[in-house]
């Protein structure tokens, strides 16, 4: 897996100059992020933002930089045991680009 990025968190205390607790803790949850696959950031970043409350996947999306919506899919799948999610794959069945057909030029005939 190509090695991602590791996200700057955008939350008032991380934006902020003067150094605050938080954002050692925000770095340290970027960097995780940034090891994990896209089902496994969405369902980390669900159960954080469940930690905190209301208002925890607008958090959450100004640390990770996750879409909230995202956020919000990954509490759905967990609240529903993963459901329906494939243990051994991170996209469902059929999820992606469709294959595309070999353009093989016919051969001419003398």
């Amino acid at each position: 897996m190509p090695q991602r990025d590791v996200h700057q968190c955008q939350c008032p205390r991380c934006t902020n100059p003067e150094p605050h607790p938080d954002q050692q803790g925000h770095r340290r949850i970027n960097l995780l992020m940034s090891r994990l696959d896209e089902q496994q950031r969405r369902w980390y970043a669900a159960v954080e933002s469940a930690k905190l409350g209301h208002g925890g996947a607008r958090t959450l999306s100004r640390i990770t930089g996750l879409d909230v919506d995202t956020i919000r899919r990954g509490r759905r799948e967990l609240a529903d045991s993963l459901e329906g999610r494939p243990a051994d794959r991170v996209r469902l069945p059929g999820g992606g680009r469709p294959a595309v057909e070999k353009k093989v030029p016919r051969s001419s005939r003398p």
